[in-house]
């Protein structure tokens, strides 16, 4: 469809839904009906989803204007470029080499969640299930969610002690090379300065541009910037809401609450093409417009995308983002930017697939990533929360890059702004160790083999914590130059590290020149020999968690 009848289209969609809520064609919507009544928060679950829909049209109409005119614009760029908005083109996308150097990143999940600080940060969603924790701990603390629902929290998230300096400086620290915030969650709470939405932390609660302070804070410390959208699964995050007496159904909330559909979920395990939720084209064309504004105003290195851009109704908006964003981010900078999608949402040579708590079980040529948090229950800070330890971290990293990937490593700060001390101590803990092995994590690419030993990942989505304790026999290689990396995820008790590949016997055995353990003056004897390459260590280990051997060959490139 021409991009002149798209925005046409768009327009009529967001303007369909007119005084009194009277379309033609079209009975007056349910909600019209609710404000007229005496209870406008009665359950809405039975309405007809295209009432519902037009509800939320009518309520956001005000930026109808402005929509249009971003969807013009990613229309227009989507053409001008090496790109176009089709998975033929798409696909030839490659990653650019900052990223691949990069390795380690941190992911921050904060916002009006962080306030009742319960559960995880799909309190919004949960405290409206009546057969959840969450709802019934709601009803105890804050009362009825038809008096007190999710937008009276957004008073209470003042970040009064919000330093986005502080927070630059302690990614720094920790060996980040790149920062990732939510700009929208699922919740709908922009965390920017959206013009295409009043319920924004630019217009409420903090009342200040949180994603553009962090921008300007974390690239003064010369680190990436990203920015991550869930806002296309708040087309129905809301909608168990609809089905009790909440201010979900509230047609005065409709802009900040969304459509708030039923989800009609998949089987769990299934591809997202058996979603089949209601989606409007009014709803991808808002997600899109939202989505390109961020790249607008902040020019991210990195865009994050949660699973559901994958949905089926979603794809087409996909790709015409997809093209928008890689074509304008070349305008922006010297290099194409960097798209981290889940799932089989897209195509997988063009953009950067990511796995949420998990790991791959060998080399993928492709380039991909991890999400993960350092807390254990929920990506938002909650009150009693369980953290990893440094050494789970290190070890994590390390494995994930012999296997051609990144970490991205979640934070989550309380509602006024302060980092806990607990995660505040493990990034540091974790820059202290790059500090010493950087060198065999940065600027690196994969070896012939990941690594070897007898600790083999739980592979896959939401394992990262079921894989068994590394030992001092297992090691992971890395490459830079002529130079190989072998890092050891244990100390050996018996003063001697056993490199089996490197051992004469193997095939293609390459003589080794030298072995330095990064860290440590001391001066290595070493062997090989048939069964590996025999290393002699210091008394003491130079660093903490795993140990980083620098190792050269006699003239040939490993």
């Amino acid at each position: 469809m021409p991009s002149k009848v798209i925005v046409a289209a768009t327009q009529w969609y967001f303007a369909a839904a007119l005084s009194c809520g009277v379309l033609v064609g079209v009975p007056p919507l349910a909600f019209a009906q609710a404000s007229a009544s005496s209870n406008p928060t009665a359950p809405t679950a039975a309405q007809d989803p295209k009432e519902v829909d037009q509800a939320w049209q009518k309520a956001s109409a005000k930026y109808d204007a402005p929509r249009a005119a971003i969807l013009e614009k990613v229309d227009r760029a989507a053409h001008e470029g090496p790109f176009r908005p089709d998975w033929e083109s798409l696909k030839k996308y490659e990653v650019p080499d900052w990223y691949k150097d990069a390795k380690f990143g941190i992911f921050i999940h904060w916002g009006v969640y962080s306030v009742p600080a319960f559960g995880s940060e799909w309190y919004p969603r949960d405290m409206y299930r009546e057969d959840s924790d969450e709802h019934k701990h709601h009803l105890a603390t804050y009362g009825p969610v038809d008096k007190f629902g999710y937008k009276d929290f957004i008073p209470m998230f003042k970040a009064e002690h919000f330093d986005p300096s502080a927070w630059a400086r302690l990614f720094k620290e920790a060996g980040a090379k790149y920062v990732v915030p939510v700009a929208e969650h699922h919740d709908g709470f922009a965390m920017y300065d959206s013009g295409l939405s009043d319920w924004t932390a630019a217009k409420m609660g903090p009342h200040c541009d949180v994603i553009g302070e962090l921008a300007r804070a974390v690239r003064a410390e010369g680190l990436r910037f990203g920015a991550s959208s869930h806002r296309v699964e708040h087309n129905f995050f809301l909608g168990v809401g609809r089905q009790i007496p909440s201010d979900i159904n509230d047609p005065q909330y409709a802009a900040f609450y969304g459509p708030a559909h039923n989800w009609l979920a998949a089987r769990q395990g299934t591809p997202l093409a058996n979603d089949f939720t209601f989606v409007s084209p009014a709803w991808t064309a808002d997600w899109l417009a939202r989505s390109s504004e961020i790249v607008e105003k902040y020019h991210p290195d990195i865009m994050y995308f949660d699973w559901w851009i994958g949905q089926p109704s979603v794809r087409a908006d996909l790709t015409r983002f997809t093209a928008f964003y890689y074509n304008t981010s070349l305008k922006y900078g010297d290099h194409v930017g960097v798209i981290n999608y889940k799932d089989f949402a897209i195509q997988e040579h063009s953009a950067v697939l990511d796995l949420e708590r998990g790991q791959l079980g060998d080399i993928r040529p492709l380039y991909w990533q991890t999400d993960t948090s350092v807390s254990n229950k929920s990506w938002g800070y909650i009150q009693n929360d369980t953290f990893k330890t440094p050494q789970f971290v290190v070890q994590q990293l390390v494995d994930i890059v012999s296997k051609n990937g990144n970490l991205l490593l979640n934070i989550g700060p309380r509602s006024d702004g302060t980092i806990p001390e607990e995660v505040q101590s493990v990034l540091r803990d974790v820059g202290a160790w790059l500090k010493i092995n950087g060198e065999a994590i940065y600027g690196t690419r994969p070896w012939k083999m990941y690594g070897e030993g007898p600790t083999k990942v739980a592979a896959g989505s939401f394992h990262d914590t079921d894989t068994v304790g590394y030992t001092a026999e297992d090691f992971r290689f890395t490459t830079k130059g002529n130079t190989l990396y072998a890092i050891e995820l244990g100390w050996p008790a018996s003063g001697e590290a056993v490199i089996h590949s490197l051992g004469t016997s193997a095939a293609k055995a390459q003589k080794v020149a030298s072995v330095v353990l990064l860290g440590s003056e001391a001066k290595l004897a070493f062997q090989q020999q048939p069964d590996g390459l025999r290393i002699q260590l210091p008394a003491q280990p130079p660093a903490k968690y795993a140990y980083a051997f620098r190792i050269v060959f006699d003239g040939v490139t490993p």
